[in-house]
């Protein structure tokens, strides 16, 4: 007897040029959140430069990317699914950021780039983001870290291997637990620099060894942000666990009436058979 199968949708049609872009930005983005290691503070002048320049670089990367996304193929039905699921994250961010770590934007994050294509969650992930800031008054230098972040998670989990049923489920509350240590792993490195007193033992120190530094941020992370990662993971895994099969199906649901990529088919007039009298014009009586 064989399992379900699984509907991939691309909501968002990615183009190969749109691919490399995205690719080249994945670069950057790493470049951007690993900025302690290569620029130190002070280095273009002032100490809140260098994560200022490359959270501006981030936002011209976005910019870029969404731009060749949306110049790929992103249709009106795309679009207004785009807006209902990046009003809905919007409002369920705020019901639980602040308490112990507990984020409720990545769950539902992780199902749509997994139906509707890596596209689309990169898409959610950036607009998610950038509408709950101006709702929480979020806005910051912090942001474009935080949208870039979220942009890569809704875009990996549309490239997820193929899985029906409750391996489905499981791979992605797995996926999801992973993305949020992930996500707070790399949203650290933006402001690490500037978090402790130099003279700590896991404080920024310019001039020290890649391989020493590197050492100096993972007991920094581990003392300063692992509980609050765990509360995101699991609430992820949770979320995921107990709501997943139910979201699936009805963004999958949704994906079957919407026929985001179908093809448009024009019909040739037909022709008028022999003797047949001619159609009357407008003008005439």
């Amino acid at each position: 007897m064989t399992g379900p199968t699984t509907l991939r949708t691309t909501a968002i049609r990615i183009s190969p040029r749109a691919g490399l872009v995205i690719a080249m930005a994945a670069f950057l983005g790493v470049v951007a959140f690993f900025w302690p290691f290569l620029v130190a503070p002070g280095t273009f002048g002032s100490n809140y430069a260098p994560p200022l320049i490359f959270g501006v670089l981030l936002v011209i990367v976005l910019c870029v990317v969404l731009s060749e996304i949306a110049e790929g193929g992103i249709n009106s039905k795309a679009l207004a699914m785009l807006g209902v699921l990046s009003a809905v994250n919007a409002a369920l961010r705020p019901l639980g950021a602040g308490t112990a770590g507990i984020e409720t934007v990545f769950f539902l994050l992780v199902l749509a780039g997994r139906v509707y294509g890596p596209g689309f969650g990169f898409t959610l992930g950036c607009t998610s983001l950038f509408a709950s800031a101006l709702i929480t008054g979020g806005v910051g230098p912090w942001m474009p870290y935080q949208m870039f972040g979220c942009a890569f998670v809704g875009m990996l989990a549309g490239l997820l291997p193929r899985a029906t049923g409750r391996r489905e489920v499981l791979m992605l509350a797995v996926y999801g637990s992973l993305s949020g240590y992930l996500f707070g792993f790399l949203l650290n490195l933006s402001f690490w620099p500037f978090s402790l007193d130099p003279n700590s033992s896991i404080a920024y120190l310019p001039g020290l060894p890649f391989t020493e530094q590197f050492q100096r941020y993972l007991a920094f992370d581990l003392a300063t942000s692992l509980g609050w990662d765990t509360g995101r993971a699991f609430t992820n895994l949770v979320c995921i666990l107990l709501a997943g099969p139910a979201v699936l199906t009805t963004f999958r649901r949704a994906a079957r009436k919407a026929r985001f990529q179908a093809p448009v088919r024009f019909r040739k007039p037909a022709r008028p058979t022999e003797g047949a009298a001619p159609a009357p014009s407008p003008s005439e009586g």
